[in-house]
């Protein structure tokens, strides 16, 4: 019998625990799911990082952690942290992404904040341009990025990604290392940061990449806050080479009430909404990973430590 113990949010609990032994009784495995086992007993851990767990040096037969987010650099941080672990990889997470990307994106492009707040009812037939005359740049297009890069070029958008490595994406023109990210923002009327976070991803938007951008261009980030120099996308705003930028994520969160984004009049401050991991769909993925393990294959979306993600 393997030990499959659960360790997040105690809210979690309510939201997890009949779809995720919904989802491992269907992988025919003897198994117990529960919160509290002693460490040296558990198989596996179902981790999130608003969990009790902060030390893991105990769980000495745990043969793998399986993140609840796709986030992973607070996990990785943990040096503790020794296990096998598997990032969150999930159809709703991705879907979710590609929803919220793709409706902002659009609402910047159409400009449909001048007709939605338009308290002087001015009467302006000004037509947007069309989507191919559009360059979107995406950076990082892993599993979230080339799934909204593929929705935004199914619209007859420009769509460039960027990422650290080679890639080769259909509808996508691809750029990597220094100076493929160059080129991949030179003249972008939008740029999307879906890159992990890790120490070279830091500031990875600044005043120099931002200037690179089109006149008027917009921002936006449901990635990580720590990917934008927030002093100088303040600074692009208030010159005009930024047009907007639609923010879902901060270093610090919530936002606090006196951050200058809340009251800025070309910024839009989501709550960390852009894409939610669904109970169902998250634990269908869990499963599978552990029975895939139990069988004797790797795990799959297995985080490379020295890469960061």
């Amino acid at each position: 019998m393997i030990r499959v113990l659960f360790a997040a949010a105690e809210k979690r609990w309510a939201e997890y625990e009949a779809p995720l032994r919904h989802a491992l009784d269907n992988t025919g495995l003897d198994y117990e799911l529960g919160l509290d086992f002693a460490p040296e007993t558990v198989d596996y851990i179902v981790f999130a990082p608003n969990g009790p767990i902060e030390d893991f040096a105990p769980y000495t037969a745990c043969k793998a952690i399986l993140g609840l987010w796709a986030g992973v650099e607070v996990a990785l941080r943990n040096e503790t942290l020794t296990q096998p672990f598997a990032r969150m990889v999930d159809d709703s997470l991705t879907q979710g992404m590609t929803e919220w990307v793709t409706g902002h994106v659009l609402r910047h492009h159409l400009g449909m904040d001048a007709h939605i707040v338009n308290p002087d009812h001015q009467w302006v037939t000004k037509a947007p341009p069309l989507a191919a005359d559009r360059i979107v740049t995406i950076l990082g297009i892993g599993e979230l990025g080339a799934a909204a890069g593929a929705a935004l070029a199914g619209l007859n958008f420009n769509v460039r990604g960027w990422s650290r490595s080679a890639k080769d994406l259909p509808g996508i023109a691809c750029y990597h290392g220094e100076e493929g990210l160059t080129e991949a923002l030179r003249g972008a009327d939008f740029c999307v940061l879906l890159l992990p976070q890790t120490p070279a991803t830091l500031n990875v938007l600044n005043a120099e990449r931002l200037a690179l951008m089109a006149k008027g261009s917009f921002v936006i980030n449901p990635g990580r806050g720590p990917l934008i120099d927030d002093a100088a996308l303040l600074a692009a705003l208030e010159s005009g080479q930024i047009a907007h930028a639609t923010l879902d994520v901060f270093r610090t969160e919530p936002l606090p009430q006196d951050d200058p984004y809340w009251a800025h009049p070309r910024v839009t401050v989501t709550p960390h909404i852009a894409s939610e991991t669904r109970a169902g769909t998250a634990s269908l993925s869990i499963a599978q990973n552990i029975a895939r393990h139990e069988a004797g294959q790797p795990l799959a979306n297995l985080v490379d430590r020295s890469a960061g993600y």
